[in-house]
């Protein structure tokens, strides 16, 4: 599989015939790359400049949303309010993003869906910590992200499916579960799957 970039596009492609913002990308079950085996992943941004997005199942290990809080020197500890954290992609490992529904919005957030956004602001955690904030959110650290085309290849040698997004799938506990819930979205059985092009 083709090394990933540090490509983040605009959203200005978004809703245009061919481009899957806003979607869910499920790793089919012959991914050949250990980062992205099992994975599913809200894609951010797709556009003819590459794509962005965000792994949704894989919890950060050894850090909870307090401990981030104290680190980033944010108040209030302990918060109001927790969402959960994962670890978002290969890229940018130290930066964070917010993934969440758009009743809450700042001028740093990206629409994604009709109803999700991306903000990369300490803002969102301010508001969190303090109670308020989106209904629903996942913080990850780092993201996924291809040049141009070459999402559409991968897409194209069968080693993503993609399903709509719901609020369970996206925010919902229990991440190791997350991969065959999308799968079920799909009424597709994973082991029925060809690992060859063309055939699933």
């Amino acid at each position: 599989m083709a090394k990933r970039q540090r490509t983040r596009p605009t959203a200005q492609a978004s809703h245009e015939e061919g481009y899957l913002s806003g979607q869910i990308l499920v790793a089919m079950p012959n991914m050949q790359d250990p980062r992205f085996a099992g994975t599913v992943i809200c894609l951010c941004a797709h556009s003819p400049e590459g794509a962005m997005g965000i792994i949704i199942n894989k919890p950060i290990e050894g850090m909870s949303f307090d401990e981030l809080l104290k680190q980033l020197e944010l108040e209030p500890v302990p918060p109001q309010r927790r969402i959960a954290l994962c670890q978002g992609g290969p890229v940018e490992g130290g930066r964070g993003f917010v993934l969440h529904t758009k009743d809450w919005t700042s001028d740093a957030s990206l629409p994604v869906a009709e109803d999700l956004a991306l903000t990369a602001s300490v803002d969102i955690l301010k508001a969190i910590a303090g109670g308020g904030g989106p209904r629903s959110g996942i913080l990850a650290l780092g993201y996924a992200g291809w040049g141009p085309g070459q999402l559409e290849d991968e897409i194209q040698a069968n080693s993503w499916l993609s399903v709509d997004p719901d609020e369970a799938l996206l925010f919902g506990e229990g991440h190791d579960g997350k991969w065959r819930q999308a799968m079920a979205k799909l009424r597709v059985d994973p082991l029925l799957l060809s690992g060859a092009a063309g055939h699933a």
